[in-house]
C-alpha cells in the first residue's frame, strides 16, 4: 500500500489505539509509585508502634492483653481494698483486746480487794482458833472487849464468828457503850460486826456451846 492511500480517518484511528495503549501503561506507572509510598508509610508506622511496645516490656500488643491488664488493675484494687478491711479489722480486734485486759486487770484488782476484806479461817489455825474462842466465851464482856482491842480485827473476826451468838452480843454490847464504853468501841464493833458479815461461805466451823 502506498503512504499516500492512507486516509486521514486511518490516521486519526492509530492515534487512537496508540493513546488507549498509552493510557493504562501510564495509570499503572503511577498507582505502582503510590502503593509503594503507602506501604512505606504503613511500616514506617508499625515499626515506630513496635519500637514503643519494647519500651514498655512487650513485643507485641493485643486486644486480650489490654483486657488482661485491665483485670489486673482491678484485682489490685480489689485486693488493696481488702488489704484495708482486714487492717482496720485487726485494729478493731487490738482495741477489744486491750479493753478486755484493762477489764481483766481492774476485776483481779476487785477481786484483790475483796479477798483482803473477806475473812477466812484456814484448816492449820482452825483448832486454836476453836481454843481462844472457848477461853474468851468464859470471859466477862467487859474482859473480852479488853482483849479485843489489843488484837487485829481479823483474828477477832475469826474468834467471834466460833462463839454463840449469846456469848458475842453482850461483847458488842459493852463495846457500844451500854456499860460507858467510849465512842470510838462503838466504831470498832460496828467494823467487827461488817466484817463477821462478810466471812467467807464454807470456813466458818460450828460455832462453840457456851458452858
Amino acid at each position: 500500500m502506498k503512504i499516500s492511500a492512507i486516509t486521514p480517518l486511518a490516521l486519526a484511528g492509530v492515534a487512537l489505539l496508540a493513546g488507549a495503549a498509552a493510557g493504562p501503561a501510564w495509570y499503572w506507572s503511577k498507582a505502582g509509585a503510590l502503593i509503594a509510598k503507602a506501604a512505606a508509610q504503613r511500616h514506617l508506622h508499625d515499626a515506630k508502634k513496635h519500637a514503643e511496645q519494647i519500651s514498655q516490656g512487650w513485643d507485641f500488643w493485643t486486644i486480650e492483653i489490654d483486657n488482661l491488664t485491665s483485670e489486673l488493675k482491678g484485682e489490685k484494687a480489689r485486693l488493696r481494698q481488702q488489704s484495708e478491711r482486714l487492717d482496720q479489722r485487726s485494729a478493731r480486734i487490738e482495741a477489744e483486746r486491750q479493753e478486755l485486759e484493762k477489764l481483766r486487770t481492774e476485776i483481779g484488782a476487785m477481786r484483790h480487794e475483796i479477798d483482803q476484806r473477806v475473812i477466812a479461817i484456814n484448816a492449820d489455825e482452825a483448832k486454836n482458833l476453836h481454843t481462844l474462842a472457848q477461853t474468851y466465851s468464859t470471859l466477862t464482856p467487859h474482859a473480852a472487849v479488853a482483849i479485843i482491842r489489843e488484837m487485829d480485827d481479823g483474828t477477832v473476826v475469826k474468834i467471834l464468828s466460833l462463839m454463840k451468838p449469846d456469848v458475842v452480843g453482850p461483847i458488842f454490847e459493852e463495846m457500844a457503850g451500854a456499860s460507858g464504853g467510849d465512842a470510838s468501841l462503838a466504831q470498832h464493833a460496828a467494823v467487827l460486826s461488817d466484817k463477821l458479815r462478810l466471812m467467807k461461805s464454807g470456813t466458818v466451823p460450828t460455832p462453840l456451846t457456851k458452858n
